[in-house]
Parts: C-alpha cells; structure tokens; sequence
C-alpha cells in the first residue's frame, strides 16, 4: 500500500462496502421500474409516476456515478483525466439533486390526497400536472449542475486565491491544486470545489427548499393520520346500535386504525432516513467555504456516500414498505406464481364502512384481483385516500 493510500485490508472492506450500496441501490431501484410496468394497478396510481422516475434518478446515480466514486476511493487516485471529472462530477449533482426533487414532489402529492378534499386532489394533481412536475424535476437540476460546472462558475474566485492565510499549507499552491494534486503519493483526485454564492445556490435549492416543503408537507400528514386514528377509536368507544352496522364494521376501522398509525410511523422513518443521509453533506458544503476549505477530504467522502447509500434506501422506504408493490415483486421473483396473486371467489363479499376526513365522509372499499382485473365490491364512487397514498399499505 502507498505511504498514504489504503492498506490491503482497508480496500477489501472498502470494496466490500462500496459494493453492497451499489448492488442494493440497482437491484432495487430495478424491481421497482419493473413492477410499476408489469401491474397494471400500480400504474393507475398517480403517485406511483414519481417514484418510478425516482427510481430511474436513483438508478442513474448507481450505475453513472457510484462506479467512478468507488475507484478513485479504494485505488485513491482519479485516472480518468479532467474533462470525464468534470462530466462525472455534473451527473452527480444532476442525479442526486433530481432524486431529492423527487422525494419532496412525492412529499407534496401525498399532502394533496390525504389532507385536502378528495375533489381537490384530482384537480391538483392532474396528468398534465404530473407530468410538468416530473420535467422539472429533472430540467431544474441541469441549471445548477451541466450549465455551471461545464462553465467553471463553481471555482469563480477559488483559482485566484493564494493560500497566504494558511502558511502551514504551504503557499505554493492553489486550493484547487492543493486538493486535486497529493505530493506525498503522486495521486490526483476529482475534487469538486465550489465559492460561496454557488454553494449557498445549489445548495438552498437542492436540498433546503425541498427539505422545508416535505418537513410541512409530511408533518402535516402526520397530524391528519393521527387525528384520524383518534376519530375512529372514539366512535369505537362511544359505541353504535349493534344493529346499525355489520359485525364486521369494528374490525374494518381498528384495521383501519392499525395502518394509519403504522403509515404515520412510517413517514417519520422517511424524513429520519433523508435527514441522516443529506444533511451532513449539505451542511458541509455551505460551511467549507466561509471556513477556508479546510474541511478535511474524508469527511466529504464520508458525507458524498452517506448521501449515494439514500439512493439504495429509497426502494425499500417508498415500494418496500407498501403491500402492493411487495406482491408485484413477489410475482416478479417468483416468476409469476400464481401463489401470490390475490384470489378472486365467486360471490365474494367485502366489508364497507364509512369514514369522516377533513369533515368529509369516504366510503371505505376493499378490491380483490380477478385475472389482471381488480374489481370493487362496493359501488359508492368516493374513496378516502388516506391508506391508498401511504406508503405502507398492510
């Protein structure tokens, strides 16, 4: 190994880490774009658009991005000259930036179905509208990706500056030549320096903005799941006429009870899971420059990964984690077992009740898959999209 470089064993359990993240973040992201294609309720689901392009975004970071990541970090050494650095390092922030538009955009789509009117929703998010989101979650992140960095605006600023203030660094070297050029092992790097207004920029908008839109926007869902649960559990203890409704209507609610409560849980565990992943990185890439670039290199790597292992995390918080998408790819893995299809019985008869939401009333409907076809077993048109939006759906 070199003086400064990664012993033998250190590259292994790099190497070995590097590559569960890239397996986990392609076999994922995979099954997700295929199950979307194949189930023909999955692609009725309007919310199912965005996390099939996120899945695509995500896919792209682990095949375009990863890759060239992980060899400069295990043979520490960048090989593949300047002008592919630069292009490496755009897709990176394109891809990274698009998945996290991506996630508020899925943020904002759940808002709309779970705590607005149900009328309101299907005005909000049309397929016009759907579409126009989706382009621009890819068409914003070109502006503050291809277009500065192919243009150098990033160094503006950086290349000029002497490191007079630091004497101990040594005053023959640039910043950017000091990060990109090692003395000690002959290695050069593809580092990615930025100035202070193009980081506060790309920053605010690929991560601030988004982040403060899903923090309302799920925190918001979190309150409505909740009072919902509390709305069902005092009807069940107040009680109603046992004639007055099924035998089968207190089973039907506590059910009902059981997913919201589990579906709020499971939106804390998504913001917790984007906040640990992104938040250091961007945290980072504001403060480096008001504190001279002195942040030391394996701390942004250490952040840069933490942000890519997101992109592996997202199939299991965003498909994993709902019922339907777990018997699409138990269908898909087990090569269209017809074990795992949801039986059709002749005559079949399925609970229904109603629920108030937003001081609206929704007649809950269940649906069994006859054939391909799904069929409801109640005929009321209103549905609450409380459970059908939510990420898990058990």
């Amino acid at each position: 190994s070199s003086k400064e470089g990664f012993g033998s064993v250190e590259k292994v359990v790099l190497l070995t880490f590097v590559s569960a993240v890239i397996l986990m973040a392609v076999l994922g992201n995979l099954l997700v774009m295929v199950a979307v294609c194949r189930d023909r309720q999955l692609r009725k689901i309007k919310t199912n658009y965005f996390i099939v392009s996120l899945a695509f975004a995500d896919l792209l970071v682990s095949v375009l991005v990863m890759p060239f990541g992980a060899i400069e970090l295990v043979q520490d050494v960048w090989i593949y000259g300047e002008m592919f650095c630069l292009v490496r390092t755009s897709l990176d922030v394109l891809l990274t930036t698009a998945s996290i538009f991506h996630l508020c955009c899925i943020s904002l789509d759940r808002y709309y179905a779970i705590c607005c009117q149900p009328l309101v929703y299907r005005n909000k998010m049309t397929p016009l509208r759907v579409a126009v989101l989706l382009a621009g979650c890819w068409a914003i992140p070109v502006l503050i990706s291809f277009l500065p960095i192919m243009q150098g605006w990033n160094n503006i600023g950086i290349t000029d500056l002497e490191r007079t203030s630091k004497p101990r660094l040594g005053q023959d070297l640039h910043v950017i030549e000091k990060r990109k050029f090692h003395q000690n092992s002959n290695s050069t790097y593809c580092i990615f320096m930025v100035n202070k207004p193009y980081a506060i920029t790309c920053s605010v908008v690929a991560f601030y903005i988004p982040f403060l839109l899903m923090v309302l926007a799920y925190w918001r869902i979190y309150v409505t799941a909740k009072e919902h649960a509390h709305q069902i559990q005092m009807l069940q203890r107040a009680g109603a006429p046992a004639e007055g409704r099924p035998p089968s209507a207190d089973q039907h609610s506590t059910h009902r009870m059981r997913t919201e409560t589990k579906a709020a849980k499971t939106l804390c565990v998504i913001m917790g899971c984007f906040c640990l992943c992104w938040a250091p990185f961007f945290v980072t890439n504001v403060v480096d420059p008001f504190a001279d670039y002195s942040v030391p290199g394996q701390v942004w790597t250490a952040f840069l990964w933490l942000g890519y292992i997101n992109s592996g995390l997202n199939p299991f918080l965003y498909a994993f984690l709902n019922k339907s998408f777990r018997r699409a790819f138990l269908i898909i893995l087990c090569c269209d077992d017809e074990r795992y299809r949801r039986p059709c019985v002749a005559g079949q008869t399925v609970p229904c009740s109603t629920t108030t939401v937003n001081g609206s009333t929704h007649v809950l409907r269940d649906a069994v898959e006859c054939g391909g076809q799904w069929e409801s077993q109640c005929h009321p048109p209103a549905t609450s999209p409380l459970v059908a939006a939510q990420p898990s759906d058990t």
